[in-house]
């Protein structure tokens, strides 16, 4: 008797298996032709860990045509995964100031605050961003007043309400309608260390369907043509709805000049907490050449369909003016 796994039922499977891998590690290269081709790159992760899989299974069934396709797949999800572990750009020997923040999409219909208050309470971030805040999460996070004093919140009904909270105060702050649906961003200044620090938050909608997506992307872009025109150092976080293997991302990264914080952290994927293994990374923090980046990590579970983010920057010392 043949041995289960040499059955031709099982590897057929395997081999459609492989097929898929190949046509979406493949078109995933291919995202600026159509939008569900961008929906291909944001699982590079599990493209490559099934490629290897794969290929170990062709391998030991001596399949080689079909261990050739899985190498190969692999090697095209390679680098755009593996290029996030690599070193990020060190802290300089004596930064001014420390920054920590925590980011993190509540989920309206989410109903358990203590879990992400007891974060907030343990990791003691100097500025928390929260999105998708109804008028019971504002509610909720007044109990925080003590160790966050200054507090802009702007709770709605819909998915698309943010907070700011921080243990110093604003400079200033505003909600801005942002195109295309007039959904509030956040634009808020704060002293770090005598210098003014620029924060931008933001939370685009889902790329779901056309009009999904093409809201999505245009704010998305309102957002960069925002930060582009900041001075001095800046922050941009958010669920952004989007990884940051998808062109919209990347077009968002070359008009702002910002870097992903991510980088030497590796993939940190963020959503969907429902189904760890198609978890990609949504929620991101990107920062301008004044920081560096000591740690970002994702946070504990607080009873959303996202993980927070949680990250460490390190505010560089203002370079000497010359004479």
């Amino acid at each position: 008797m043949r041995p289960a796994l040499r059955s031709p039922t099982l590897i057929g499977l395997l081999e459609a298996g492989a097929a898929v891998i190949a046509f979406c590690s493949v078109a995933a290269y291919f995202d600026a032709l159509h939008r569900l081709l961008e929906l291909l790159t944001h699982f590079r992760l599990q493209y490559l860990v099934l490629a290897v899989l794969l290929a170990a299974i062709f391998g030991a069934l001596r399949k080689r045509g079909w261990l050739v396709l899985m190498l190969a797949a692999a090697l095209l999800d390679v680098w755009p995964v593996m290029s996030w572990y690599l070193p990020g750009r060190a802290a300089a020997a004596a930064p001014a100031a420390q920054l920590k923040l925590l980011s993190a999409n509540v989920w309206s219909g989410n109903h358990e605050p203590a879990r992400l208050l007891a974060l907030i309470r343990a990791e003691a971030p100097d500025l928390v961003f929260l999105q998708e805040v109804t008028d019971d999460w504002a509610a909720a996070i007044e109990s925080l007043d003590d160790s966050y004093p200054y507090r802009y919140v702007v709770p709605r009904n819909d998915n698309f309400g943010v907070a700011l909270l921080a243990r110093r105060p604003f400079e200033r702050v505003d909600a801005i309608a942002t195109p295309p649906l007039a959904r509030p961003s956040l634009l808020a200044v704060l002293d770090v260390d005598g210098r003014p620090v620029s924060f931008v938050g933001t939370h685009p909608a889902p790329p779901l369907g056309a009009a999904g997506f093409d809201a999505r992307n245009r704010q998305l872009a309102a957002v960069a043509a925002l930060a582009a025109q900041l001075d001095g150092p800046v922050i941009l976080a958010g669920d952004l709805n989007t990884t940051m293997w998808g062109k919209h991302f990347r077009q968002l990264v070359a008009a702002t000049g910002l870097v992903n914080a991510r980088r030497g952290f590796g993939v940190v994927p963020t959503w969907p907490t429902t189904f760890v293994p198609a978890m990609i990374p949504l929620d991101h923090c990107l920062v301008s050449d004044e920081f560096a980046v000591l740690d970002l990590r994702a946070g504990a579970r607080v009873g959303s369909d996202h993980l927070p983010i949680i990250v460490l920057l390190a505010l560089r010392a203002a370079p000497t003016p010359p004479g």
